[in-house]
């Protein structure tokens, strides 16, 4: 069996030391130690990303969802995951992607909004502050995200007005009345586009409820990456109120006239 350490993991330089014989970070130069690690990157290969972020506006502020799952690669791992994140009182933040990016962005809104709290000099991050701030980060570091990051939404009232933004990776932003990510792009935007757009100001809360509860259906049907246990987040004038998780009613009867797949 060849166990040198050159099979497995980072490879050393073999020209220089084959059998590992001397600790490369400390008795080298760094230009060759350098050279055999390569230079230090940020979850370049994620193991736990999650799906879809769906949000739209209605008519009492925005109601966002999303699954709780975190994919280890093809592996339905981590079942509890929460990506949609309260930052102030009127903002929620959500995520698709790499969940460790998503944490790193939690921590440095956190570090921000604890700054703020210590200026005491009553002014109060509002919602479009947020989506400001966060598209100069991802612009600024962006080669240190991993390439399957998706995107952040950002939801929330500022002043009365209802706000809602897209932010990625690569700082790309926009705002709309409806915004999905990840496979929620293709399967559940052009449900929001038929129900939301063009009414935002007509949409009770209780259809707005079920129009998530129709999206996160499809995205379940439809979406490998997805799970039956999905959060609700509604900002209105009254705060911020992020359910429980809870499942939607399925039905995989039409499943049986499917064919050409398998046996």
């Amino acid at each position: 069996m060849d166990a040198f350490p050159s099979r497995w993991g980072k490879p050393r330089n073999e020209h220089i030391d084959e059998y590992n014989t001397v600790p490369l970070n400390k008795s080298l130069p760094d230009s060759i130690s350098q050279a055999a690690y390569g230079p230090v990157t940020h979850t370049q290969q994620p193991l736990v990303t999650g799906t879809s972020i769906i949000a739209f506006k209605y008519r009492d502020g925005i109601m966002m969802a999303a699954d709780m799952l975190g994919s280890y690669g093809s592996l339905a791992r981590f079942r509890d995951i929460q990506r949609l994140n309260p930052v102030g009182e009127h903002t929620v933040v959500g995520a698709s992607g790499d969940i460790s990016d998503y944490q790193y962005i939690q921590h440095i809104l956190e570090g921000l909004m604890v700054k703020e709290h210590c200026y005491d000099d009553g002014h109060v991050l509002g919602t479009p502050h947020i989506y400001e701030y966060l598209w100069r980060v991802m612009y600024t570091r962006r080669s240190k995200f991993n390439p399957l990051w998706n995107a952040l939404i950002v939801g929330g009232l500022h002043k009365g007005e209802k706000f809602l933004g897209y932010v990625d990776l690569r700082g790309t932003t926009y705002q709309s009345a409806t915004i999905a990510t990840g496979f929620g792009a293709h399967l559940a935007q052009p449900l929001l586009r038929k129900r939301v757009e063009g009414r935002e100001d007509d949409i009770t809360e209780q259809e707005a409820i079920e129009i998530i509860n129709d999206c996160m259906r499809v995205l379940f049907y439809r979406d490998a990456r997805s799970i039956n246990k999905f959060q609700r987040a509604k900002i209105t004038e009254e705060g911020i109120e992020v359910t429980d998780p809870y499942s939607v009613e399925t039905n995989w009867s039409f499943a049986e006239k499917i064919r050409g797949y398998g046996a």
